[in-house]
This record gives structure tokens, sequence and C-alpha cells, in this order.
């Protein structure tokens, strides 16, 4: 079956693309969530139309998020946690905790765009923050005890 994305899910496409899906998949939980709708003509019409007028709004938020990576490129932030005598941390650092330290600094990113692998430990780690379908910047994390 074809479908047209209305949301960006990161396992299937962005908005606006045209899929082919299983059947069971589009009827099961793509349509009753109001992710993605049939791609009949009449839709595809409309979906031609939605993205030529978006199209000037897109670049701005591009550019936008091409400006915040320039700003954020080689930006270390500390995040203080409880850790035990042997440097492992109660619990582990989430993309909420980063996007919390990123908002002290004036950057107000959502925590859905944060990328981090388990943090466990002290230490410094990677985070990727993708900003946009096209931009995405690595900044370090340091981990240290309160």
């Amino acid at each position: 079956m074809k479908i047209i994305l209305k949301e960006n899910l990161k396992t299937l496409g962005q908005q606006g693309d045209v899929l082919t899906v299983k059947d069971g998949y589009a009827n099961n939980f793509l349509f009753p969530r109001g992710i993605a709708t049939m791609a009949t003509a009449s839709n595809l019409k409309i979906q031609e139309e939605n993205s030529r007028q978006g199209l000037k709004k897109r670049e701005k938020l591009k550019t936008d998020a091409e400006s915040m990576s320039e700003n954020l490129k080689d930006m270390t932030i500390t995040i203080g946690t409880k850790a035990g005598a042997n440097g492992k941390i109660f619990g582990s650092i989430t993309p909420l905790q980063v996007a919390q330290a990123l908002k002290v600094k004036g950057f107000d990113i959502d925590r859905r765009k944060i990328e981090i692998n388990d943090v466990k430990s002290l230490g410094i780690y990677d985070a990727i923050l993708n900003l946009h379908r096209d931009v995405a910047v690595k900044i370090s994390v340091e981990v240290i005890t309160e």
C-alpha cells in the first residue's frame, strides 16, 4: 500500500515521503495514529502543493539549524551526578539531562533530537544532536560527581 507520511519517523522516513508499506502496518499502526495518509491522486496533489509552499520555510529551518550547529560545535557540557567510589554512577545519563544542561547554556533543543549511548560511569562521552534532517552536530558530555 502506498502512503504519505505526515510526521517524521526515524525508522520509516521524513514528513511528505511517499512510501510503500504492508497493508496491516498502515491500517493498524500508521492510519489510527495519524502518522500517514493513503497516497491517492488527490492526496498526492495536496502533498505536492504543501511541499511547494513549505520549501521556503524548510530552507529557513535548515539555515537556522546550521547556524546553531556552528555555535554548538566543539562544545562541552558538564553534568553532575551521584557516583560510587569506583566511578560508577547511580542510574544513567539520559537525553533529558543533556537537554536541560544545554538549556542552561541558552540552547533549547528537544530531548528526542539527542542521541547518547549508555552512560553508566564518570568520564567524557559524545552526544549527537540532530538539529535538522540534514544537520547533526557532535558535542562532548562530561560526567562528574556532584
